[in-house]
């Protein structure tokens, strides 16, 4: 497989930090009962993510290695503060919906964890890569739940209201959040060992297939 689909598939799925990884859940419970917030802090991941991911690559034989993971806080705490006063100036509505989230981002297990895993023992193109697909994979699993748990706690989407009828209110509150993370959690890893064994399967398949072409 080429390494750069790799990558990608790996950020996005077989990897994804918040399903298949279970990383960064401090927000994730925490901000999926709107899935506006959930999209922004996703999206706010994506940037700081790839940054810091292309920093450290570009950095990797300068930084000390006694040192490298305060550089690495240093790097991500300064990508943070810039991003907040960004979002603070330009989008207020998303700054007040990430609150504390936003600066609990420069110890974000999923920021340092790629750091270390990845961006320091590769090239800087991979290391963006890599950033921008694990960011995307974050998004999407806090957007989708952020979306369930908005549609069926509150009968609403991105702030709007789809109905007034009944509605689920603990799935609007961390308990609720917690619940719909577990199941979530429990789906997607299903699907993905069910695909990874008939993968597993059809390969096998082939290769008994090729040997007895070679036999006859």
């Amino acid at each position: 497989m080429n390494k750069y689909k790799k990558i990608t598939l790996d950020g996005l799925i077989f990897q994804n930090p918040t399903f298949m990884l279970v990383l960064g859940t401090c927000p994730t419970l925490g901000l999926i009962s709107s899935a506006f917030s959930a999209m922004g802090m996703g999206l706010t991941v994506v940037v700081i993510l790839t940054l810091s991911n292309i920093l450290i690559s570009a950095l990797r034989k300068v930084i000390p290695n006694e040192v490298r993971i305060p550089c690495y806080i240093v790097i991500i705490a300064t990508l943070v503060t810039f991003v907040r006063m960004f979002l603070e100036k330009l989008v207020p509505n998303l700054y007040d919906a990430l609150g504390g989230f936003l600066v609990l981002i420069v110890v974000n297990c999923i920021i340092l964890g790629r750091a270390e895993a990845f961006a320091n023992k590769h090239t800087v193109l991979e290391s963006a890569l890599d950033g921008v697909s694990t960011g995307l994979g974050f998004t999407a699993a806090l957007t989708f739940m952020g979306v369930i748990c908005e549609v069926l706690g509150s009968g609403s989407l991105f702030g709007f209201k789809l109905w007034d009828g009944f509605t689920i209110g603990m799935l609007a509150t961390p308990a609720g959040a917690f619940l719909v993370y577990g199941l979530c959690i429990a789906g997607f890893t299903s699907v993905i060992d069910a695909f990874m064994r008939a993968k597993k399967v059809k390969a096998n398949k082939l290769a008994r297939e090729n040997l007895l072409r070679e036999a006859a």
